[in-house]
C-alpha cells in the first residue's frame, strides 16, 4: 500500500512517500511498520507553484504513477491559512479524481506523539502574536484528543503547570523552563510523521470524504476577525 502524505502548514512544507511494509496481526492490535520511501522539502512561500510538479517528480523518481497511491494523508492545521489552503487542495483534488481514501492528521497530535512521554500531555506550537497553540492529548493507549485552541502565553504556562509539555518551538522551551514546567524538545513535524500517523488512522477506517476535508485553522483569519470589528 502506498501512500502521499503532504504538508503546507508552515514556513517550508514537504512531501512523503511511503509504504506499509507489514500487516496487523490477527487480532488487529499491531500497527504496520512503515517505510518511507522519500522525503521531499518543499520551499515556503511558493507551495501552490511547486506541489504538483514535486508529486510528479516523486512519482516518476521510484516508477510509479498516481493511480499505484492508494491513500493520502494531509496536515489539516494549525498553521499558515494560505498553505493549508494549497495542500488540502491538492490532496482534494487527487482523492476525488483517484476514489482514494483522505486522512487528515493534525500538527498537535504529532507534535504530542513525538515525544517520549506516555499519559497525558500538552503539545505546543507558536502560533505569534504571544500567542499559543495548544493540543491537550491523551496518549495511555492510543492518540486520544481532549481539545486543541489558541491560548496566550500566559494561559498555555498555566494550563501546562501539572502536565507534560511536548513542542518543537524554541521559544516555547524556554518560557517553559523558566516557568519551571517539565517540558521536552521534539522535532518539527513533517510529512514522515504525518504519515505513519496517516497509515494508522487508514487501518482503523478513520477516514473522511474529499469534500468533507476542511482545515483546522484554530485561529480566525485577519479577514474575519476585522469584519467581525
Amino acid at each position: 500500500m502506498i501512500l502521499l502524505a503532504i504538508d503546507t502548514s508552515g514556513r517550508d512544507g514537504s512531501i512523503a512517500l511511503a509504504r506499509k511494509a507489514g500487516d496487523a496481526n490477527a487480532a488487529g492490535a499491531a500497527l504496520p511498520s512503515v517505510e518511507v520511501l522519500d522525503l521531499v522539502p518543499l520551499e515556503g512561500g511558493t507551495f501552490s507553484a511547486q506541489l504538483v510538479p514535486q508529486i510528479a517528480a516523486l512519482l516518476q523518481k521510484h516508477g510509479l504513477t498516481k493511480k499505484h497511491i492508494d491513500g493520502f494523508a494531509v496536515a489539516s492545521g494549525p498553521g499558515s491559512f494560505t498553505g493549508l489552503r494549497v495542500g488540502l487542495a491538492a490532496v482534494k483534488g487527487l482523492a476525488e479524481i483517484l476514489a482514494k481514501p483522505v486522512v487528515a492528521v493534525s500538527r498537535l497530535e504529532v507534535v504530542a506523539r513525538s515525544g517520549k512521554h506516555q499519559g497525558k500531555v500538552i503539545s505546543a506550537l507558536d502560533a505569534g502574536r504571544s500567542d499559543v497553540y495548544l493540543g491537550e492529548y491523551d496518549l495511555s493507549e492510543r492518540a486520544s484528543l481532549t481539545v486543541e485552541r489558541l491560548v496566550s502565553r500566559e494561559e498555555f504556562l498555566s494550563t501546562a503547570r501539572e502536565t507534560k509539555v511536548v513542542t518543537p518551538e524554541r521559544v516555547l522551551v524556554e518560557a517553559a523552563n523558566s516557568a519551571g514546567l517539565s517540558v521536552e524538545e521534539v522535532a518539527p513535524p513533517n510529512s514522515t510523521a504525518i504519515a505513519r500517523i496517516g497509515f494508522e488512522k487508514i487501518m482503523r477506517r478513520e477516514t473522511i470524504s474529499p469534500e468533507d476535508l476542511d482545515a483546522n485553522y484554530i485561529r480566525r483569519s485577519d479577514a474575519e476577525i476585522f469584519a467581525k470589528k
